[in-house]
């Protein structure tokens, strides 16, 4: 059981609930928080002040005054008018993502809205009720307004879910699990909408991907190192150590330790003098990436644990402020990064593909075809790597540089941060197929050079490759061996597989 604070939440938490199926509960402290939050609310409601989000109009409208007869239509308008998103949902894991991460963030306490309606949230979580919410349609500010609102849909049995396996109406989940449709009262509406937690958690799962595919990068490259007998000397500690970049010398580390018992890499001198820069600048290349990763992580673990609606209520309602915090710019930035990262693992992928298949870089059959003329062999498979990282360097243009005012030029400067996590989503899925060639490559080439010779570790990978695609003795229809590897590398087992070779 995971216990959401709206200070604490980590990844490897986001983790749990979203992968390993772990329940969640809201602490007593982050209740009682709320609680207090939304007594202000009401004091304000019955004292009439005039307050944004509580008794005024949203955006552009912030001016106009509602009669307190009308809170309810109020919230009801907000969430149907704004429920705008269009295109195909996101996947379901990160749909669960955000109902999670918007359950922590008002749990923080500033928020104003009940905790009633908090612990609804909390029952889709643990109920696997999960909204359709359309990708298309956020600016990144006034946070995710569009998606959210879908969301928050769910809460007033509205809209639609996915459950069971099935999608739906939402209504007819909710009686199934015995849950009750929630009235939105003051503030509640703009409470569940106004925040990044769309991009947050499409950068979650984003980055939670990101980081398993990093790893299995290293231990790919590895196996191609010793498929084109590559000299091992690049990898010395001294070499790192004397550049200073910790995920550098981390990278370097694990591929000596994979390769520590290769009898297929070679010393400098050996065969050749040096190879070229898609092996010998792996850790360079592979562990820059590693210093943008870690950068996304420490941005999103910020970004999971705060408050990024607005108003934000202080004091015990003696201070409701209007500010910013739902400018999703941080997260942006980040995303935009990790885009660049993650291509950047699939572009020098694709050199070491290259180097596998093209006869005149190796001494290896041409295109490590079984009878090469006859048949392609791995040719085509180059093509489509090719074309993936050609089509991951459109998707890593720069969301974060664009804004288009919004709501009559009151919300003049917006993020496109959600638009920047999508893209990175989809460069992720593009390097991850990426990898999946230059591993089936790598296998067919040391299986030339002798299986038997390869380090244990590699091995070990080698064999559970090989579980998934066969040796290639004949052509066939590659695409289904590509497509079968990638989502092998995609579960959540062989993270746990890789990362016990690590230790």
């Amino acid at each position: 059981m995971i216990t959401l604070t709206g200070n604490s939440l980590t990844l490897e938490q986001m983790k749990d609930v979203l992968y390993r199926k772990q329940k969640v509960r809201a602490s007593e402290d982050s209740k009682k928080a709320a609680a207090k939050s939304r007594e202000a609310v009401e004091r304000i409601v019955s004292e009439r002040r005039v307050v944004y989000g509580i008794n005024t109009g949203f955006g552009k409208f912030s001016d106009v005054l509602i009669d307190q007869a009308d809170v309810q239509d109020l919230q009801l308008n907000l969430i149907r008018s704004h429920a705008c998103g269009v295109g195909e949902p996101f996947p379901e894991v990160v749909a669960k993502a955000m109902v999670l991460l918007r359950a922590n963030a008002l749990l923080k306490g500033y928020s104003g809205i009940r905790p009633m309606v908090i612990e609804r949230l909390i029952d889709l979580v643990n109920k696997d009720i999960i909204p359709v919410i359309p990708q298309q349609g956020s600016l990144g500010a006034s946070g995710d307004l569009a998606p959210l609102s879908h969301l928050a849909l769910v809460l007033i049995g509205e809209g639609e879910v996915f459950y069971q396996g099935k999608r739906m109406e939402a209504p007819t989940a909710l009686q199934q699990e015995g849950i009750q449709p929630v009235t939105l009262e003051a503030k509640e509406g703009l409470a569940l909408i106004n925040g990044t937690q769309a991009m947050t958690a499409m950068g979650v799962v984003g980055y939670l991907e990101a980081e398993q595919l990093a790893y299995e990068s290293e231990l790919i490259a590895s196996m191609t190192i010793e498929g084109l007998n590559g000299i091992i000397d690049a990898y010395a500690e001294e070499v790192h150590v004397a550049r200073g970049y910790r995920q550098q010398i981390d990278t370097a580390a694990r591929i000596r330790h994979y390769l520590s018992d290769s009898l297929l890499t070679t010393m400098q001198g050996e065969l050749r003098v040096q190879d070229a820069y898609s092996l010998r600048c792996i850790p360079q290349v592979h562990g820059a990436s590693w210093q943008a990763l870690d950068y996304v992580k420490e941005k999103l673990e910020i970004e999971m644990n705060a408050a990024t609606d607005n108003p934000l209520i202080f004091d015990d309602g003696e201070k409701v402020i209007s500010g910013g915090n739902f400018h999703g710019q941080p997260i942006a930035l980040a995303m935009d990064f990790m885009k660049i990262a993650v291509a950047e693992l699939a572009n020098i992928s694709e050199r070491r593909i290259e180097r596998l298949v093209n006869p005149q870089l190796n001494d290896l059959p041409p295109f490590l075809s079984p009878q090469p003329g006859l048949q392609s062999g791995a040719m085509i498979m180059q093509y489509a790597a090719a074309a993936l990282v050609s089509e991951n360097k459109t998707l890593a243009h720069p969301a974060s540089v664009d804004s288009i005012p919004s709501s009559a030029n009151q919300e003049d400067h917006v993020s496109m941060g959600t638009i920047a996590a999508r893209h990175a989503y989809q460069i992720i899925q593009n390097a991850r197929r990426v990898l999946s060639i230059e591993m089936i490559c790598a296998m067919q080439a040391v299986e030339y050079r002798g299986v038997d010779k390869m380090a244990a570790h590699t091995k070990s990978f080698y064999e559970k490759g090989r579980e998934q695609v066969t040796s290639i003795k004949q052509d066939r229809v590659f695409s289904k061996d590509i497509e079968k590897l990638t989502q092998w590398l995609k579960t959540i087992e062989f993270s746990q597989f890789v990362r016990s070779m690590t230790h």
